[in-house]
């Protein structure tokens, strides 16, 4: 039960840090102009990995 009561207090530390060290003009700056959320980003060639070995997919 100690486990879960040490796991709260370090989610509440880590959410509290993540709090203090939010740096606002880039929030803002995420949130400007018109994102489409259900479009694809697009990657890097060196970001482009292949989860699924291609001869190993099913889906084609």
């Amino acid at each position: 039960m100690s486990n879960t009561n040490d796991d709260n207090a370090r989610d509440a530390s880590n959410i509290r840090n993540a709090a203090e060290q939010v740096d606002g003009q880039r929030v803002e700056q995420n949130l400007e102009g018109d994102k489409n959320a259900n479009a694809p980003e697009q990657l890097s060639e060196e970001e482009q990995t292949s989860f699924i070995h291609d001869d190993l997919r099913t889906d084609k």
